[in-house]
């Protein structure tokens, strides 16, 4: 492995001592490490100088939430909420098992798209229609230990039959319709958690720098036993795994709470022991002050997901009471199919903005410095990573980003900070690190032959479509009962008067 000297760059660290102001350093890598920080480092013998001169350079971007799955469903949907999304982009019926080779390839691309928009640590979500094998998630880790990039890779899992994870179904799906579906199989949790076992002892903390984790993914509460849920924190705790769920995402699913959990899923995690620092919620989008409070207590995070959720319409999570509460509040992309991206740089400037309009009180605005801490080291603190990567500082692996600033978007160059957050697009990122180890140079991939992966991508099109066509037929007959147990939930609960609540009590006064 290279060692690197960079020499008298501009660096936000987003560490305890700067936080996101912008400074001047030079910094010393050795052995994938960061081993100096100060102004005037000399070269030593064996090291390779890069100039660091009109450069920013910033932690690593960390993806607190994604799926792979959705990187061969990108572009076919629009304008249906997650309940009838799903059934189309994660279809119940229909679905043929992908081979290993297919899912190296959906990989691949995440990994590629990551890197080269400077995201060096992906919270891959992973799931397997009809199931996950092992043969897929070898496949999985295979691909992101070529790609270099730093992953924690899960196997989701839900075993609840499918009809009792939503609020109406038997109320509203035809007959033909429930009974396809009280046909599907359902794997047990002591077979998932007999699986998870394997899979940490194949794959958890293997590749360079232990870079590549295994996470354990009880799919969502709605979705999954208590013995499911226990397990997995059990083995969480166990291993020092991210435990990874969906919680709150939609308004159907505030229903389903209300209705069925006596009020609330967080309760219920807190009452079952699952709630502790290992976990992270995706979305929380519907979370209440009392669940707020529960997270914070136990040292939970929050992966925050605006496109998708913006997307979808399923609404906004709370960002300034999230952050009051005290909860650790990470940033992701969701899948492709939701959010149509992989960079990690269009969520914080999505971030930025939407919450903008949920206030009428500046001082809940989500500032540049706040979304880029949510997208580095608060990302790496939910992926039980904070001790590892997230910050540039003495002793963390040297996951790093370096922008050329003598770009359109650094031009006039005033201050870096917002003009990375508000700007800057990927266009300007030169080079990528991961432990120390040059990924992408002068903007392109050095791990993945990119133009070989997209021509296998396009050899496999034609078959793709007429899978997925096939596929989202045999779903029809789901789709008219989901839009009328959607209608019902947004009559019971619509959502609609958190964004007319404006809260003057802490107007900043001038």
């Amino acid at each position: 492995m290279s060692n690197y000297l960079i020499r008298n760059a501009t660096v936000i660290a987003v560490d305890a001592t700067h936080g996101t102001e912008p400074f001047s350093t030079s910094i010393r890598i050795a052995d994938g490490l960061i081993s100096e920080m100060a102004v005037g480092l000399e070269a030593r013998p064996g090291e390779q100088i890069i100039n660091g001169a009109d450069s920013l350079i910033i932690p690593g971007m960390v993806n607190a939430h994604a799926h792979n799955w959705e990187n061969l469903w990108r572009g076919t949907q629009d304008n249906m909420p997650l309940e009838v999304w799903m059934l189309m982009c994660y279809p119940v019926v229909g679905s043929d098992p992908l081979s290993p080779e297919l899912v190296r390839l959906r990989t691949l691309l995440m990994a590629a798209e990551s890197l080269k928009s400077g995201v060096t640590t992906v919270v891959d979500d992973a799931y397997e229609i009809p199931f996950q094998k092992m043969e897929h998630l070898a496949a999985e880790f295979a691909a992101y230990e070529q790609a270099g990039i730093r992953a924690n890779l899960s196997g989701q899992i839900a075993d609840k039959p499918f009809l009792d994870t939503m609020p109406f179904a038997r109320e509203f799906l035809s007959s033909a319709a429930q009974k396809i579906a009280g046909e599907l199989e359902v794997t047990s949790a002591a077979d998932y958690l007999a699986f998870a076992r394997e899979a940490i002892s194949k794959f958890d903390r293997t590749a360079e720098h232990g870079r590549l984790r295994f996470m354990v993914g009880p799919s969502a509460p709605q979705r999954c036993t208590p013995e499911l849920l226990t397990g997995c924190s059990a083995l969480a705790k166990e291993f020092d795994l991210e435990l990874h769920t969906h919680v709150l995402e939609t308004r159907t699913q505030r229903v389903t709470s209300d209705e069925f959990y006596n009020g609330s899923f967080v309760e219920w995690f807190d009452e079952l022991g699952v709630l502790s620092p290992h976990v992270t919620l995706a979305h929380g989008v519907w979370l209440n002050e009392k669940e707020l409070g529960l997270l914070a207590e136990n040292g939970c995070s929050i992966s925050h997901n605006p496109l998708s959720n913006m997307k979808l319409a399923s609404g906004l999570m709370p960002w300034s009471e999230v952050r009051r509460a005290g909860v650790n509040v990470a940033i992701g992309t969701d899948g492709v199919c939701s959010s149509d991206t992989q960079r990690v740089s269009e969520v914080m400037k999505a971030t930025a903005l939407v919450h903008k309009l949920t206030s009428d009180n500046p001082e809940d605005w989500p500032t540049a410095g706040q979304v880029l801490e949510a997208a580095t080291i608060n990302g790496a603190r939910s992926a039980q990573l904070g001790s590892t990567v997230g910050s540039l500082e003495v002793g963390k692996e040297a996951d790093l980003v370096i922008y050329d600033l003598n770009t359109l978007a650094f031009s006039p160059r005033q201050q870096v900070d917002l003009q990375l957050v508000y700007s800057e697009n990927g266009s300007s990122i030169r080079t990528v690190m991961v432990a120390g180890r040059i990924i992408v140079d002068e903007g392109e991939l050095v791990t993945i032959d990119e133009s070989q992966l997209l021509q296998d991508v396009r050899e496999i099109t034609p078959w793709l479509h007429e899978w997925q066509s096939k596929a989202m037929a045999e779903n029809e007959i789901f789709v008219e009962g989901f839009w009328k147990q959607y209608r019902k939930s947004m009559k019971m609960f619509s959502g609609q008067e958190r964004y007319r609540t404006r809260d003057w009590s802490r107007r900043a006064t001038s």
